[in-house]
């Protein structure tokens, strides 16, 4: 038996929050239901790479171009959910900042990939008064920036558009993970400026899919688990917005794991939830394309295997428990 993982970051916190992790196992259950990375397979042709992608509409129909999608140039936020490290799909994302950069309004990117605690930072980059390496040094940089972000942020850079750091920082969103929604009343102020003002953990659509998700663990457990995916959400969505109502006009294309993306529960939820007003669509990574849908799908094909043998993935996640135990809480 194969064990299928690709990995979405929110799932590595889940990971972190130590006090699920006493069974290894647990954390492969965790991580194969409830990442956005898909373990669905897909036929490979001889023809077709990992490079190979097909964007299609909500109607299963081929897009031919951008550039003649009205919906896609029309929007204020463009979502765009990933399986992470798939080479089609951030080659994909690449692409469609380029060619909706073209258009005469000015546009933005946004990542999930940097906290709001990086943005100072970031921005210096930008402005050609930091290096790359300094960046990566001094920011919560993924290990593959350089592999999967570093051309989308040069090219944001190259044509002075902004880059919005939008997530909210690692360690905190651990400890809402180990201690639930109340550990934000022990934050500092500049702490709390780094996650959204309103985290939301009321019954939703998407809060039933996250719970279907968590196969183990208690229901107190489980609430906040689910508090620090949401502060997630919050935070990417409320960055977005606060950045497009100081720049009205601009549109914002956003990079996030799936998970937070797919059939507009996570981050457009709470986006039409404080901005009503804005017009948002989605893009989510298929293995198989189907008609009906509620957003965008691109298709590509299948990542390899991480793991094949359990023990090799039992192995990697009690190394990850043990990083994890790194974060201290108050």
């Amino acid at each position: 038996m194969q064990f299928v993982v690709y990995t979405n970051f929110i799932v590595l916190i889940l990971i972190f929050i130590k006090t699920d992790m006493k069974n290894p196992f647990l954390a492969l259950v965790l991580l194969s239901g409830l990442s956005g990375c898909s373990t669905n397979t897909v036929s490979i042709s001889q023809n077709s790479s990992l490079y190979n992608y097909g964007l299609y509409n909500a109607n299963g129909q081929r897009v031919n171009s951008i550039l003649s999608e009205s919906t896609l140039l029309n929007a204020d936020i463009v979502l765009v959910g990933e399986w992470h490290t798939h080479s089609g799909v951030h080659l994909f994302q690449a692409e469609l900042f380029q060619q909706l950069s073209t258009q005469n309004k000015p546009i933005a990117l946004s990542l999930e990939q940097f906290s709001r605690a990086d943005q100072q930072t970031l921005s210096l980059y930008l402005e050609s008064k930091i290096g790359e390496q300094y960046l990566i040094d001094n920011t919560k940089a993924w290990p593959n920036y350089k592999s999967d972000y570093r051309a989308l942020v040069e090219l944001a850079k190259m044509q002075n558009s902004d880059v919005i750091a939008a997530n909210a920082p690692k360690n905190i969103v651990t400890c809402i993970g180990r201690q639930g929604i109340n550990y934000i009343n022990k934050l500092d102020p500049q702490q709390r400026s780094f996650i959204a003002k309103e985290i939301d953990t009321s019954p939703s659509l998407y809060k039933e899919r996250f719970m279907q998700s968590m196969h183990h663990g208690t229901a107190s457990k489980n609430e906040k688990l689910y508090a620090a995916q949401v502060t997630w959400d919050e935070t990417m969505a409320e960055s977005i917005v606060n950045y497009i109502s100081q720049n009205k006009g601009t549109q914002v294309i956003h990079l996030a794991g799936d998970f937070h993306v797919r059939n507009g529960e996570g981050i457009a939820r709470v986006i039409k939830r404080i901005a009503p007003e804005l017009n948002v669509v989605w893009v989510s990574p298929v293995s198989k394309v189907q008609s009906e849908q509620s957003g965008y799908q691109l298709e590509v094909n299948a990542l390899p295997a991480r793991y094949v043998q359990k023990a090799h993935q039992q192995a990697a996640f009690k190394a990850l428990a043990k990083r994890g135990e790194k974060t201290q809480c108050q």
